[in-house]
């Protein structure tokens, strides 16, 4: 079972999170940030990722330190989850509709961290309470504890929110699809032999 426990503590946030990556999509998420747990929720249901996330952040100063932190244990988890990576997909994309929004993620567990983000916020101001671009924290701080290449790229969408919640289940669909395991655990799908 590749499934993982962590808790991540720094003077701005205090984390708590375990992680299957082989589960059913439940997610149990509270980061005290309604729209950060609604994407969340919908990463883990979308991955078929079973996700539990305690956050206690500084959001008396702002939302920064917490989506950003969460994206760094998440990140964290996921490469510890992984183990040697044997026998897994490695490359993977997806494309998601919402409404007028429609995100393209790609995907390379690679062991080299590189984040593209090219989303734009037409209407960053929908409702969520939350500034759109905090999220490219959150993908970075991902990115660079999993150690993965990971490509963002908003096809089309003016609705902050429907740009962000296709951008998460592309991202879950995508994920998903590259930690698959579609061969030999032995086999790790590198010419280098490590990822």
């Amino acid at each position: 079972m590749r499934k993982e426990s962590m808790e991540r503590k720094t003077k701005e946030t205090q984390i708590s999170v375990s992680l299957n990556l082989d589960g059913s999509g439940k997610a149990d998420i509270s980061t005290g940030i309604g729209f950060l747990d609604h994407m969340l929720c919908a990463f883990a249901k979308h991955g078929s990722f079973d996700l539990n996330m305690k956050v206690t952040g500084d959001l008396e100063v702002d939302f920064h330190h917490t989506i950003e932190d969460c994206g760094i244990a998440l990140g964290s988890i996921f490469e510890k989850a992984l183990g040697n990576k044997g026998g897994i997909e490695r490359f993977a994309d997806a494309c998601v509709p919402l409404d007028e929004a429609l995100s393209r993620v790609a995907v390379d567990i690679s062991g080299r961290p590189f984040l593209h983000f090219e989303l734009d916020f037409p209407r960053p101001e929908d409702g969520s309470g939350v500034n759109p671009w905090l999220f490219e924290e959150f993908f970075r701080g991902f990115v660079n504890n999993a150690k993965i290449t990971l490509h963002i790229d908003k096809i089309r969408g003016d609705n902050s929110h429907h740009i962000l919640e296709c951008t998460f289940k592309a991202f879950a669909r995508a994920m998903k699809k590259a930690v698959g395991i579609t061969g030999s655990t032995e086999n790790i799908p590198s010419t280098k032999g490590v990822l």
